[in-house]
């Protein structure tokens, strides 16, 4: 509110305000001294006429003289501001009474004066002794009083209040003159001020609207006149920069203009430069899009005979150089694949899918599939999926299991030894979407600062001399971050030099309609299950897989105790039905193995085992019924539940084979126009048991259509004439026309860069493979549009006992040549060197043995086990993994297993010196 008020009212406001409370204050207080004053002098003018009127009185109300009495009280009304007059006798009766009746009660008996005031009036009472018959009283006298009677008097306060308010309105009246006059000087004061202001504010205004020339005159003040100088100078310096603003701006405009010309030629070159680039980048794509297929479809010729000359009869080294073609094509394809990618993302031309997917199975596929280049460093892979994470979701699988792909094959590269660990795990779940977290943990060299900073650039690795090694384009991580970006998650790294990595993607997805028939669980549920594995971490994940499956699950340290457990729980209301084993050759050799498999059988207890894609040929002969007992680390857990389920509740015969749905062989079109693609399609397919017709042409394919019965045909995209997508369309249309059920049409594509399958989908195809095709990918596609198997399982073997020591083979040439990845060469050598170094063996072992020297001897044995791994002498191998396990467990048996050992090695070298 002050700050509202001008200068004028500030000023009259702190003049009138100090003079205003002063003189109230002063006045208020001088009005209540006064008024104060007045009532006392009444009181005391009281006090001395009613002791007046006693000793007049004293006489009368002796003799109770009423008429005295009277005319004393009429006499006393003649006093100013006395109202009434009684006299009472000694017992309060009244004598006579003067005025009007008493306005305030009667005070209390006291020995002296005693009163009592009210609004109105004061009243007094005063006892009447004998003493006031005499002029003066003794103190005997005062003991001997006696009393006459009372007197009472009232005073009104009506003259003491008037002279009050007189005196009150006279001080109000000085007070406001004073105010007055107060008032008059601050105004004019104050208008000496606003005036000079008033000339000041109105200079301003007309130097605020650009009249700088205005200038202020005297002011009739000191300070006014310095702050009019003060103004002026300040006109005068906006006049003067005004002036060379307006010189400054003609000039700048006149630049301006000048550059604007300059930049509208800019603009026409640059239009000209963005048509010249958009025209590049759409040649740019063709290029890609034309040299993908160019590049793929000589690769799929190449990929598709190498692996027909590899089924024919070739020599050791022959496979050899077909093997090495093989791995050269796949990788020169894999880099053409990591290019194209990069282009597509480079281009904004990639476009992802939002289809439901199992996370679960994406997850474990894609270390199925990476795990034979783990195994072979003798690596273990470990998927560990936690059971609060929804599996039903929505996206782009296959560019998921891309990036994953890319992130645990890093793993395996950079990974010397240990474990190598994929982790989902939910961070945030509403009711529609899951927060993921999937992180890919290893144990390999670790990444530095420097590294971490240029990881996920561009053809860049973490070391060039481990990139020469491990090979690659540096372009893996980079098109794995783009595609968790463009999804909409985030993509990171932390490492340890020398301990490990660990790449984590956060990544948010809908969730998909809960798949109620992913895993049943009937007949599993509440089967009790027996576990073998050493390893820690691979256990877990292996109990959580079964207890998933609706299995009860007990885990075992090794194979003695999970073979006493079965056998002392074989008569047991619920007995261990089922025995999963984690094993490798070196930790359970597969002749062993045969036999502890068909002890568990005899116990009523099937057996599944997990071993090392690397070792699947070993143990593959050694088991009963490899096709359900046999499967590979990591376990898949959708694999893991059927092969159970079918142990359990087989659905046919031992022995049978597994016939396809339908018995006829499927009848398959497959149109090409490159005549080695043809060729090698057709060979595949003929290899499979399909019966197929080849045509090289799209009109060609709609005459067989037109003319024939097909149960699905392969059509490649891009041909002369009439390519893929108008053959499929005009397939479509005749089939409408006839009122024909739809043939499957399949598309070979080899485009990398557009969005391809849309396009196809739209064309009227139902699927599409993407070349370089395999066997396995035909299978699948004919099975799942058609119904139709094209390949037969072979017959299972019965279960028969393990071979006993005695019957296994001494020297077995072809487990040596397979061992030495089909080399004979290599074969010969690895065998001369057992052979050259078995004698100094044998009498270590002996030595070791004579002197009870445990340690020395569990050395030797385990060298010399190590060295039959290589060499195709499964008997001395058996008798070293028997011998070293009992040694180590100081069994009393290691004894006899020496002994077994020393025959193994004599009738190996007596085999072999009859062979030569």
């Amino acid at each position: 509110m002050f700050k509202d008020l001008g200068i004028k009212g500030r000023v009259l406001l702190l003049t009138l305000l100090p003079t205003s409370l002063l003189a109230l204050v002063l006045g208020g207080y001088f009005t209540w001294v006064q008024l104060s004053g007045l009532q006392a002098q009444l009181l005391q003018r009281g006090e001395m006429l009613i002791e007046h009127l006693a000793p007049l009185a004293a006489p009368a109300l002796q003799q109770q003289d009423k008429v005295l009495l009277e005319r004393i009280a009429r006499q006393s009304l003649e006093h100013p501001d006395v109202r009434s007059v009684s006299f009472l006798a000694a017992e309060r009766a009244p004598l006579a009474h003067a005025g009007p009746s008493m306005l305030n009660p009667a005070p209390s008996d006291q020995p002296g004066i005693s009163l009592l005031s009210g609004q109105d009036a004061t009243r007094f009472l005063l006892p009447v002794y004998d003493q006031h018959l005499l002029a003066t009283r003794s103190a005997d006298s005062e003991r001997s009083a006696q009393l006459l009677g009372w007197v009472e008097l009232e005073l009104s306060h009506q003259g003491t209040l008037l002279i009050g308010y007189r005196s009150l309105f006279a001080s109000l009246l000085l007070i406001a003159g004073g105010l007055a006059v107060t008032a008059l000087l601050a105004l004019r004061m104050g208008r000496s001020i606003n005036e000079p202001l008033r000339a000041i504010k109105a200079g301003v205004a007309q130097l605020k609207d650009g009249h700088l020339e205005t200038r202020l005159p005297p002011l009739g003040s000191h300070e006014m006149d310095e702050l009019a100088a003060g103004i002026n100078r300040m006109a005068e310096a906006l006049q003067n920069a005004q002036e060379e603003l307006q010189h400054s701006i003609e000039q700048a405009t006149e630049d301006v203009r000048q550059n604007l010309e300059t930049i509208e030629i800019q603009n026409i070159e640059l239009d000209f430069a963005r048509k010249e680039a958009l025209e590049a980048s759409r040649i740019k794509s063709e290029f890609l899009a034309n040299m993908s297929h160019e590049i793929r479809t000589p690769l799929n010729g190449i990929l598709g005979f190498t692996n027909l000359l590899q089924k024919s009869e070739l020599s050791p080294r022959q496979q050899d150089y077909l093997a090495t073609i093989e791995k050269s094509a796949d990788s020169l394809l894999g880099i053409i694949n990591e290019v194209l990618d990069f282009s597509k993302i480079e281009a904004g031309q990639l476009v992802l899918e939002s289809i439901p997917f199992n996370l679960r199975d994406l997850l474990q596929d894609t270390l199925t599939i990476l795990a034979p280049a783990a195994h072979e460093k003798q690596l273990e892979l470990i998927s560990l999926i936690y059971r609060d994470t929804p599996l039903a979701l929505r996206g782009d699988p296959l560019r998921l299991k891309q990036v994953l792909t890319n992130l645990v094959s890093n793993a395996i590269k950079f990974t010397r030894e240990g474990t190598i660990v994929m982790r989902a795990m939910v961070e945030d779940e509403s009711v529609d979407s899951a927060q993921l977290r999937i992180s890919v943990m290893d144990t390999g060299i670790g990444l530095s600062d420097e590294d971490l900073r240029a990881l996920f650039q561009a053809f860049s690795q973490a070391d060039n001399s481990l990139s020469r090694q491990a090979g690659g384009t540096g372009l893996g991580l980079v098109i794995s971050k783009r595609l968790i970006e463009q999804m909409g998650g985030e993509i990171g790294v932390d490492s340890t030099p020398g301990e490990g990595s660990e790449f984590w993607i956060s990544l948010s997805l809908p969730k998909a309609r809960d798949d109620a028939d992913d895993l049943p669980r009937t007949p599993l549920q509440g089967r009790r299950v027996a576990v073998l594995e050493s390893h820690e971490l691979a256990r877990q994940a292996l109990t959580h897989q079964l207890e998933d499956c609706g299995l009860e699950v007990e885990s075992f340290a090794g194979l003695q105790p999970l073979l006493e457990a079965v056998s002392q729980q074989h008569q047991h209301e619920r007995p261990l039905s089922l025995a999963v084993l984690g094993i490798t050759a070196e930790q359970l050799p597969p002749e062993a193995l045969a036999q502890h498999i068909w002890d568990l059988d005899r116990l009523g207890c099937k057996t599944l085992v997990l071993c090392p894609t690397t070792e699947l040929g070993l143990f593959h002969e050694s088991l009963p019924d490899a096709y359900t007992q046999l499967q590979a680390k990591p376990p898949c857990t959708r694999k893991l539940h059927k092969a159970l389920v079918e142990m359990l509740c087989p659905q046919r015969g031992p022995g049978e084979p597994s016939a396809p749905v339908n018995g006829r062989r499927p009848q398959i079109l497959c149109v090409d126009d490159n005549p080695a693609n043809l060729l090698l399609v057709q060979t595949l397919l003929d290899d499979l048991g399909a019966q197929v017709t080849a045509v090289d042409s799209g009109f060609a394919a709609i005459e067989a259509v037109q003319h024939g019965s097909f149960d699905l045909v392969f059509m490649d995209v891009q041909m002369p004439g009439m390519d893929g997508r108008q053959a499929t369309e005009a397939i479509r249309q005749w089939e409408g026309e006839q009122g024909r059920s739809a043939t499957p049409i399949i598309a070979l594509t080899a485009h990398a860069l557009a969005n391809e399958k849309r396009t196809l989908l739209q064309s009227g195809m139902d699927d599409y493979l993407t070349k370089p095709i395999n066997e396995r990918q035909l299978c699948q596609v004919i099975l799942k549009w058609t119904g139709l198997s094209l390949r037969n399982q072979p017959a299972h073997k019965p279960v028969s006992p393990a071979p006993a020591p005695s019957q296994i083979k001494v020297l077995d040439a072809e487990e040596g040549l397979r061992l030495a990845a089909g080399k004979a060469d290599l074969a010969a050598d690895m065998l001369s060197m057992l052979l050259a170094g078995l004698p100094g063996d044998r009498q270590a072992i002996r030595q070791a043995r004579d002197a009870g020297e445990r340690t020395a001897l569990i050395e030797r044995v385990h060298r010399l086990h190590g060295a039959t791994r290589y060499c195709g002498v499964p008997q001395l191998r058996a008798a070293c993994q028997r011998s070293e396990t009992l040694l180590k467990q100081d069994d009393p048996e290691a004894q006899r297993a020496l002994d077994e050992l020393d025959a193994a090695i004599a009738r190996l070298t007596e085999a072999t010196a009859q062979s030569a």
